[in-house]
């Protein structure tokens, strides 16, 4: 029996599914989905306000806020309501109903940019929100996961020996590219003890995280309008972008074998069978950061997928 005080406390960290017999695909995703804030994002969350917390930034009566597309917004706002903190989201309309719902549900304040930034679009918006409510007001406490070392040391020190304790062989591994924390975790571990696996970042098309070109994204999780700073490309070996109109087939896939997954697992598993249909690999993984039942509104909804890309069922 396992039995816990914090909702931080809990997270099922071997759990894989062979997609094989869903989707004809020799890989096996990471779920990281099964906590009290219901994805990866829980990971990162604790390791910066553990920090911050050890560093004396956090204190009685200081209010986190952080920029966020959903599932860190609703990690936050969980520690935040366990620990005694308030929290204000900043995020844009890209986030899911349900995601600020499940927000405000902690008693934490969510508000949404509506116009974007000329240069940073949305994220440049949000974080430039951030920044001067930190100025205004000294109670404020910016963690800031773009530049954050506890982002990715969080996965450093979990995610990425997990997955090389579970495949000893593991040939490639399939990481989405957001704030780059997780990705750039396991690509320092791997680089570190295991170099042969090679590091394939997925990303979404019209996101400048890896050079490309801006572009209006609908679907939130993966891809940037300013590059994060954590990112450092000599630990990554390839880079695949992914249309949305190809997570959302995916994931209608994934759904029509039982697997209702979340746009970045849409995403990630699409470029990683793109990448496997030219490269090939004996073993590989992915990690899939959430669940679907935030994106029911969105990716799972007809009426949206056809307005937004012409057809109700992309599959």
């Amino acid at each position: 029996m396992q039995v816990i005080s914090g909702p931080d406390e809990f997270h099922v960290d071997d759990l894989y599914v062979d997609l094989r017999r869903a989707v004809g695909l020799a890989l096996h995703l990471k779920c990281e989905a099964f906590n009290f804030a219901g994805s990866v994002k829980l990971k990162a969350a604790v390791a910066m306000v553990d920090a911050a917390e050890r560093d004396g930034r956090l204190a009685p009566g200081s209010v986190l806020i952080e920029s966020s597309s959903g599932n860190l917004g609703i990690a936050l706002a969980m520690i935040a309501a366990s620990r005694g903190y308030g929290f204000l989201c900043v995020t844009d309309a890209r986030c899911n109903t349900a995601s600020r719902r499940l927000i405000e549900s902690f008693g934490a304040r969510v508000h949404v940019i509506t116009e974007p930034d000329p240069d940073g679009g949305f994220l440049g918006a949000r974080i430039g929100y951030v920044q001067g409510m930190c100025r205004q007001d000294a109670r404020y406490v910016w963690l800031n996961q773009y530049a954050n070392s506890g982002n990715w040391l969080a996965h450093h020190g979990s995610t990425a020996p997990q997955i090389a304790k579970a495949f000893p062989e593991l040939d490639v591994l399939f990481v989405g590219a957001g704030t780059t924390g997780t990705l750039m975790g396991c690509a320092r571990y791997f680089r570190e003890h295991r170099p042969s696996v090679r590091i394939v970042a997925v990303d979404a098309v019209g996101s400048v995280t890896f050079g490309g070109p801006a572009s209006p994204r609908l679907i939130p999780g993966l891809g940037t309008s300013v590059r994060p700073q954590l990112l450092d490309e000599s630990f990554v070996d390839d880079v695949v972008h992914v249309r949305e109109e190809d997570t959302v087939k995916m994931c209608h896939r994934l759904a029509a074998a039982g697997f209702v997954f979340g746009g970045s697992t849409g995403t990630v598993v699409s470029g990683a069978e793109r990448w496997l249909a030219d490269n090939g690999a004996t073993t590989a993984v992915a990690i899939a950061p959430d669940l679907g039942e935030r994106y029911l509104d969105s990716v799972y909804q007809p009426e949206w997928v056809e307005q937004h890309y012409g057809s109700p069922l992309l599959v």
